[in-house]
């Protein structure tokens, strides 16, 4: 695993730089995940082999610090990404974005520019109001989820999943998580969906077949974002069906 020192935060981005060739794909996790538990199988995919990527670990998740003075909006996640693509000198890279990380990988796209070739996200935010579980972390104070609510999260979801999303929650800090579903549910102004449809380069949302219907599947082919379904999966489709949502990044990125 390699780390940035980032500028103005002051705290080291983490993530795994697996090595191949052409432009990297930059895996960004959803809310209460992380890159470096959620995406290795993915990497590994045939459907993906000889291709660079990197895995990262959002502040405030996985192996990354969690500086307490970070306002953990969409905005400033997608500033460290930048800041990476800058350290490493990319010219050009694909963005791959989860639930929360799509709207992440949307908001660096508006500010890498051309340097996006493709984008893929799977089941992203697009409109604020956030999803089931960031409206239900945010409902909280930060003070009173940071004493009581984040380990009932972690109780709760300790059986669902092989426990993986409670794993994460464990090695998450609570107080990013708050500050996450609160940037989630107050969205942005042009919302995430508006962004993602001026975006310029090739874009596709991949869906669980267990998440359908879906509200986005028939308004975003009208703005050029192609569709893929990964069957037998959810929302958790990285846990779910790694191979099938392997197949659906190698297909977007073909």
């Amino acid at each position: 695993m390699k780390s940035l020192k980032l500028r103005t935060e002051r705290a080291y981005l983490r993530y795994h730089d697996i090595a191949g060739s052409g432009p990297p794909l930059i895996f960004i996790h959803g809310l209460g995940c992380a890159s470096s538990c959620d995406y290795p199988a993915i990497a590994a995919d045939p459907a993906l082999a000889g291709r660079r990527m990197l895995l990262v670990d959002l502040l405030g998740a996985g192996f990354s610090d969690r500086p307490a003075e970070f306002g953990y909006t969409i905005d400033l996640h997608a500033r460290t990404i930048v800041q990476l693509v800058g350290h490493l000198g990319l010219e050009a890279v694909d963005l791959f974005g989860h639930s929360m990380g799509g709207a992440v990988a949307i908001t660096a796209a508006g500010l890498l520019g051309h340097r996006v070739r493709r984008m893929v996200l799977s089941e992203p935010n697009l409109e604020p109001g956030g999803g089931i579980f960031s409206r239900r972390i945010a409902a909280f104070s930060e003070a009173d989820y940071l004493s009581s609510g984040h380990d009932d999260l972690i109780r709760t979801f300790a059986r669902v999943d092989g426990g993986m999303w409670a794993a994460s929650l464990m090695v998450s800090a609570p107080y990013a998580l708050h500050r996450g579903a609160s940037s989630l549910v107050t969205g942005s102004s042009p919302s995430w969906g508006e962004q993602l449809a001026i975006l310029g380069m090739p874009k596709t949302v991949i869906v669980g077949s267990a998440s359908l219907p879906h509200p986005h599947i028939e308004q975003l082919p009208r703005s050029g974002v192609k569709i893929d379904i990964v069957q037998d999966a959810g929302h958790s489709m990285a846990w779910e069906n790694p191979a099938g949502l392997a197949g659906a990044i190698g297909r977007a990125l073909a």
